[in-house]
């Protein structure tokens, strides 16, 4: 039999476990991160301030108080041609709704104020899952009105109106019926 030893200081087995923790933390990290894009950040919706706080980081300024709060059921599967344009949408802005597939969120609606040029109501939509903004739009009634993402669109900016048939929202909110009826 060989037995062989070692002698190792305290300060050298100190720094072998904080390297092993931060090995271990940074690989929980990199497994619960569920495939988010790097650049996402994760933004609280939990309440009204917050998701106020959010619109306005796009320069949008909103009636301080939802005019529609409602819970939807995001489609179980990507085959529905509608929820996969709006979630093409989501995946633009960052986000991606198909890891809440079958989940139910809520939907806040803000009436928009300071859109350009604005001839109709136009609404930003937040959508919120325990507490977080995972994705959303604006949309402008319109008729001559699209719906896009948070982002502001410049004045006078010629707009792409074969986006404004079905509302992406509406992909989210159709499920929801199909599944209660």
């Amino acid at each position: 039999m060989f037995v062989m030893t070692a002698k190792v200081s305290k300060t050298k087995l100190i720094a072998a476990c904080l390297i092993l923790i931060a090995a271990v933390l940074l690989i929980v990290l990199l497994a619960t991160a569920d495939g988010a894009p790097a650049d996402a950040q994760v933004q609280a919706g939990s309440t009204n301030d917050e998701r106020v706080a959010f619109l306005a980081t796009f320069g949008w300024s909103v009636n301080a108080e939802p005019t529609e709060a409602q819970k939807v059921r995001i489609p179980d599967t990507a085959e529905n041609e509608v929820f996969a344009r709006y979630n093409d949408l989501q995946k633009s802005q960052g986000f991606d709704l198909t890891q809440y597939a079958g989940k139910e969120v809520t939907r806040y609606v803000y009436e928009i104020l300071n859109y350009p040029e604005a001839s109709a109501p136009v609404y930003a939509s937040v959508l919120v899952y325990d507490g977080i903004i995972i994705g959303g739009d604006v949309t402008n009634t319109a008729p001559e009105g699209v719906i896009h993402g948070f982002s502001m669109p410049q004045a006078s900016e010629p707009q792409n109106v074969s986006e404004a048939t079905d509302a992406p929202t509406e992909a989210v909110t159709e499920s929801v019926t199909e599944n209660q009826g």
